[in-house]
């Protein structure tokens, strides 16, 4: 007979709170991630949830001198290779879960959108694991051995909440270093994400915008870097019921104008004699789109292009609700380097890569709630939110300064992230975490 069995995975009460708040067992359940006998599947939950926040990875905590009050490994690693756990069931119900909590802490003309995205998902340095494929690296201009994490985002501009996200491999058999393995029962979810992981990214995005619709998730747009924004994918977003708003690049892509057909610089040269006006209306794939064109004022060669569906926005709005797009690139940064993504488990099944980054991206719920209820008086009661205003939306000029900054890193007709908006973004984002979580993840702590 077991006795207090669960007694490591005992969750600080602050943590604790937010599980309850969050109803993290719930979601567990509705996604049939349970089990019929020994440790409870919220139990084993709960322990690879607090890896990060004690200094270790399963391999030190199970080396550690309290290995003999954990679960063995056995049982970790069968509740993270299950093909049968439905883990995106569960992170679409847990965000949607989040989402309704903050829809009373935010005005309704309050800006909400999607975000699409993606990352490079490293395992560099291993052989075996299933699906592994040779992805190109777009900070780098590399290819590295892993996967691209191709991710979307739900922000209001003040908390950002990944809702779904795909580990895709290669359509293209030729870089695949792995294949699928053959003795996954094809009925299962997990089978499903491995057939995903070899589809095309437009396709997968897509894909992930309509689970998020029937889920009852909304937003106002769906903001988009240069490589996502391009013809094909518009229109199956626009045939949505959704706006686009993304950062555009010179391609082939054909727009027309006036009736007749023209590149993206040539429309740059037509509207270049009326800067005063910085935009031009038109079309692509019969969609109508007004494209804003920013210029270096210090190297007058050099521009950037916003297009966006909504031809009703102001310029000033187009560029400030895109600004809302930086969201996710701390995000990632955070899973990455705060969060264990990518090193806390070196499992060779995709249902293990899965798996683990849903735990990551629970992590990042969990905290982002935490800050929200800090950092939001209404979360206080039902008077402060008639006394107080939203959050501090993002405004324009920041955003504008963003996307001037972004001039710096130009190369080659493609737009990088650049380091110190990064960094900028970062801080802030760090300055918001609750202090009891900075120091579990041992982030310094200065008060005054």
């Amino acid at each position: 007979m077991i006795t207090n069995k669960d007694h490591f995975a005992q969750l600080p009460k602050e943590i604790k709170q937010g599980f309850s708040e969050l109803n993290i067992g719930y979601h567990l359940r509705k996604a049939n991630i349970t089990k019929l006998s020994g440790y409870s599947c919220l139990t084993v939950f709960k322990l690879i949830f607090l890896l990060v926040f004690q200094y270790k990875n399963w391999f030190r905590a199970f080396m550690s001198k309290r290995s003999q009050d954990l679960p063995g490994k056995d049982t970790v690693y069968r509740f993270l290779n299950t093909p049968t756990y439905h883990w995106r069931k569960f992170l679409l119900s847990l965000s949607s879960e989040m989402i309704r909590l903050l829809q009373p802490l935010t005005s309704k003309d309050r800006v909400t959108a999607f975000v699409i995205d993606d990352s490079v998902f490293s395992r560099n340095r291993s052989k075996s694991v299933e699906l592994l494929a040779k992805v190109f690296d777009h900070s780098t201009h590399q290819y590295l051995k892993g996967f691209q994490m191709l991710t979307l985002g739900w922000t209001d501009s003040f908390t950002f909440i990944p809702v779904d996200f795909a580990l895709l491999s290669s359509p293209k058999k030729e870089n695949r270093l792995q294949e699928i393995n053959t003795n996954i029962d094809k009925r299962t979810s997990g089978y499903k994400r491995r057939q995903e992981a070899l589809k095309s990214k437009p396709d997968v995005a897509s894909a992930l915008l309509d689970h998020a619709l029937e889920k009852g998730i909304i937003a106002d747009y769906v903001l988009m870097d240069s490589w996502f924004t391009q013809a094909p994918l518009i229109e199956k977003i626009t045939n949505k019921g959704l706006f686009v708003i993304g950062m555009v690049k010179q391609l082939k892509q054909r727009y027309v104008y006036n009736g007749e057909r023209f590149t993206l610089n040539q429309l740059y040269k037509l509207a270049k004699p009326h800067m005063g006006k910085k935009d031009i209306r038109g079309s692509v794939y019969g969609i109508p789109v007004k494209i804003l064109f920013v210029r270096n004022r210090n190297k007058r060669s050099e521009w950037l292009a916003i297009l966006s569906t909504d031809t009703t926005l102001e310029n000033e709005e187009i560029i400030r609700i895109y600004g809302m797009r930086w969201d996710i690139e701390v995000f990632f940064k955070c899973n990455k380097s705060l969060l264990n993504l990518e090193k806390e488990f070196q499992g060779r099944s995709y249902d293990m890569l899965i798996s683990h980054t849903t735990i990551v991206f629970t992590r990042y719920i969990l905290i982002a709630w935490q800050m929200r209820k800090e950092e939001d008086p209404k979360t206080i009661g039902n008077l402060f939110y008639i006394l107080c205003e939203d959050v501090k939306d993002i405004d324009f000029i920041t955003a504008l300064q963003s996307l001037i900054d972004l001039f710096q890193t130009l190369a080659e007709a493609e737009v990088s992230l650049n380091m110190d908006i990064f960094k900028n973004q970062m801080n802030k984002w760090l300055a918001t975490i609750p202090n009891y979580i900075k120091q579990c993840l041992n982030i310094s702590v200065c008060e005054s």
